[in-house]
């Protein structure tokens, strides 16, 4: 008996994966390459020379490769990028001779120099995770940034003129990190902050640990600093001297770059950890991180370990705390600390977050994307530079390796919060 023939139309189709499609183009590349080095052998080794690396960034993406190329730093000379730009900030490139504005995709590089102006102020990160902070009207050079073969780092910066702060990642062994102020270098250790100060006009120099250890050593002359230790030293001067410093305090509330919901009634509070042996505290609130005198809104010595402030106004805030001892003394200022005021009981409305491919470099990862304009990002809780257009580019610092969750989240001063995560893999 006949079969009875189904009505309608049958499709037939086939899955073709990315993946297939990639193997495929690749393998005509390579058929191309084949060809071109048995006919032009010179010709076809520098082609297929400069594709290999393309071929196997690709075969990675896809799970057919080995390791990412940029799992590993491939050693020589490394470079820095700015992750903060406030004011009017120039680099003079070691090529160049001509001065430029400083922006976020500006590579730096041993012996470039960063000038910040009186009203400007720059943070910079290295390969070995190392952030500076150069202080307004300063000038620094960077005189080594440096893989070696066994992953150990060696970075160096001279600060020719003004303040900078610097705070050392986890550095491996055998690696440095150093800087040099008039003709004495000082070497900081892992999981340490310092400041370094230098004034050649009126011939006065300083060196002070805030956390950690470090080791300054001027001609024959060597000195072991630890946490408060500060070192002073003139050019005449065949010795330098070395003062223990009173203890700044460590600012709890508001936390680092925390969202705070204005309470008319209770304000906000303001509280730091006690320091022993001291009289009162010099309490600095500003509405930018220069603390300029018309952006103090509260600049007072206060008793006790916090104070209330009810009458502030929503934005952006940056605050930081000395100790004052009893022969009125003043400490080194805290770690300077940065909060956003927005109204209490705004709607979480979510805004715009879009997130471009996260990039490798090594044990670093550059993070892409675009948010609403004035809108706050942070990423893995510290604050990236949002540009006019929404635009924003940071660079983490050293992750560890294994795997590491990256979060961004967008804020805006209405409160709307949009918060996204991806996952990226250090070997």
């Amino acid at each position: 008996m006949a079969q009875k023939r189904k009505s309608g139309f049958q499709i037939s189709y086939v899955t073709i994966t990315y993946r297939s499609v990639l193997i495929a183009i690749l393998g005509l590349a390579a058929l191309v390459s084949l060809v071109l080095y048995l006919i032009f052998p010179v010709a076809g080794n520098l082609v297929i020379n400069s594709a290999q690396a393309s071929f196997m960034k690709a075969l990675t993406k896809v799970g057919l490769g080995g390791t990412a190329s940029g799992n590993t730093v491939e050693p020589g000379p490394q470079q820095a990028h700015f992750t903060n730009i406030d004011g009017t900030v120039r680099v003079k490139k070691a090529s160049s001779n001509t001065w430029v504005q400083a922006d976020y995709t500006l590579a730096l590089e041993r012996n470039d120099v960063i000038q910040t102006s009186p009203e400007g102020i720059a943070k910079v990160v290295f390969t070995d995770g190392t952030n500076y902070t150069v202080k307004p009207d300063s000038l620094i050079v960077i005189r080594e940034n440096f893989l070696n073969a066994a992953q150990q780092t060696q970075v160096a910066v001279q600060v020719t003129t003004g303040t900078v702060d610097l705070a050392t990642a986890n550095i491996g062994p055998g690696s440095k990190s150093q800087v040099m102020v008039a003709d004495a270098t000082t070497s900081i250790a892992s999981e340490s902050s310092a400041e370094f100060f230098n004034d050649p006009t009126n011939d006065q120099h300083a060196i002070l640990i805030k956390r950690g250890t470090g080791e300054v050593s001027r001609g024959e002359e060597n000195l072991k600093l630890s946490a408060n230790d500060k070192v002073t030293f003139t050019d005449e001067a065949k010795e330098m001297t070395k003062t223990k410093e009173i203890s700044a305090p460590f600012l709890i509330g508001p936390s680092p770059n925390q969202q705070v919901s204005l309470t008319p009634d209770q304000g906000v509070t303001f509280y730091w950890s006690d320091v022993p042996s001291i009289k009162a505290y010099h309490v600095s609130i500003s509405r930018n991180q220069f603390f300029t005198p018309a952006s103090l809104v509260f600049d007072k010595n206060v008793t006790g370990s916090q104070v209330v402030l009810k009458d502030l106004a929503m934005g952006t805030y940056y605050w930081e705390v000395r100790s004052i001892s009893d022969t009125g003394k003043d400490s080194a200022e805290s770690l300077r600390s940065k909060f956003i005021l927005v109204p209490k009981g705004t709607d979480n409305n979510s805004i715009v977050l879009e997130l471009s491919d996260l990039v490798q470099n090594g044990h670093s990862i550059m993070v892409k994307g675009r948010t609403e304009v004035g809108a706050r990002i942070m990423v893995n809780g510290q604050e990236a530079v949002v540009k006019s257009d929404g635009t924003f580019t940071y660079f983490t610092g050293t992750l560890p390796t294994g795997e590491n969750l990256i979060t961004v989240t967008a804020q805006n001063a209405k409160g709307g919060v949009n918060t996204k995560q991806q996952s990226v893999a250090i070997q």
